[in-house]
């Protein structure tokens, strides 16, 4: 508190960008190394961002680094959470927590021994979109939530990404790689879930690359690549969600909200803002303005958000929570493949809602 958060990342690929760019408008932060298995990259980002470009090894050894953001693909996630916690640094990585559930808890567990803190994305919930809509829940708008719609259907992330591999290998799919934003949102919106139901579908053991230079080549598909199923969160709402590889287009709304009194849209969990619509009994559509949330945000906001809440304090895209939707996405898929209702052991608190401002700290 009080001095800028020194952050290290771990992995420069195509998303890191957006977190570079936020840390330039963040004063809680402050970007001091970069390290990436390509170390020309790593070269380059570093001279371009007035950081150092380390092994990973150096990096997490840094006594500079406070913190270390963990931007690997979904497999290597726990290794380097896990290195970075034993050498005694906070760490907030990309989602999925983990790709596996029990390399998950191995994470918390072992932050929880060490004293550091865990969080991880998705923060687009924290933004004006997400929050205005759980404000407008929050303040009775559409009285006590009953239930909720979320879908994500799409042809599948080959048809743009140049390396999209990991999409179709276990810790990918569509569920794991979007679900987070959606069931994130969800539990922001209604609170923990208790148990799901579900299905899901392996339509194609293969898929074509479609742009880049690996255009053309076929890759390995082994995770299902649509999957539907029924949260019961632990209020008693029912929320019904959708992820697909599979689908050319939808209509659908990406969230929808319904109480006994009204219905809510909500925008896009994968955006930060958006428009939020209202629907009162007997009333019309209506748009509400931004009334909660960090104004402008982008992927690093929830890294500023922990850089400036007090220690000991929750921050809101903490591990607890991530680990309660990768459980719960888990659990969907054992649902589906099992074909029964499965309970979710974990739980989580609602994170703090977000007053309307500019950036953490303000």
């Amino acid at each position: 508190m009080g001095q800028p958060l020194n952050i290290g990342i771990v992995g420069v690929g195509a998303i890191s960008g957006q977190y570079l760019a936020a840390f330039e408008r963040l004063d809680a932060v402050r970007l001091a190394a970069v390290a990436d298995l390509d170390e020309a990259r790593a070269k380059e980002v570093a001279d371009a961002h007035g950081a150092r470009a380390l092994t990973v090894d150096a990096l997490l050894a840094d006594p500079e680094v406070d913190l270390v953001l963990n931007l690997t693909i979904p497999a290597a996630h726990a290794d380097i959470a896990l290195r970075a916690i034993a050498a005694g640094k906070d760490v907030y990585g990309e989602k999925p927590l983990a790709a596996d559930l029990g390399d998950a808890k191995a994470v918390l567990d072992a932050a929880r021994e060490a004293g550091v803190r865990v969080g991880c994305a998705p923060d687009t919930v924290l933004g004006t979109g997400i929050q205005t809509a759980r404000k407008a829940v929050d303040d009775g708008l559409i009285g006590a939530p009953v239930a909720a719609t979320a879908s994500m259907l799409c042809p599948g992330h080959e048809r743009w990404h140049p390396n999209p591999d990991f999409y179709y290998v276990p810790g990918g799919g569509p569920l794991l790689d979007m679900g987070p934003y959606y069931v994130t949102a969800l539990v922001t919106l209604l609170g923990p879930v208790a148990s799901v139901v579900g299905a899901a579908s392996h339509t194609r053991d293969t898929r074509v690359i479609g742009s880049g230079p690996r255009a053309g080549e076929t890759i390995p598909v082994s995770v299902d690549t649509h999957v539907t199923g029924v949260l019961r969160h632990e209020s008693g709402a029912l929320s019904t969600l959708v992820m697909s590889f599979d689908s050319v287009a939808t209509r659908a709304s990406n969230i929808e909200v319904h109480g006994q009194t009204g219905s809510l849209i909500v925008p896009d969990p994968n955006h930060f803002d958006g428009e939020v619509r209202l629907h009162a009994l007997g009333g019309e559509w209506e748009t509400l303005p931004p009334s909660a949330g960090y104004r402008g945000a982008g992927r690093g906001y929830g890294v500023a958000d922990l850089a400036t809440t007090p220690p000991g304090q929750p921050f809101r895209a903490n591990g607890d929570l991530a680990y309660h939707v990768l459980e719960t996405m888990t659990a969907l898929l054992r649902a589906a493949h099992e074909g029964t209702a499965i309970t979710v052991e974990s739980t989580c608190a609602r994170p703090a809602a977000v007053p309307l401002q500019d950036a953490p700290g303000e």
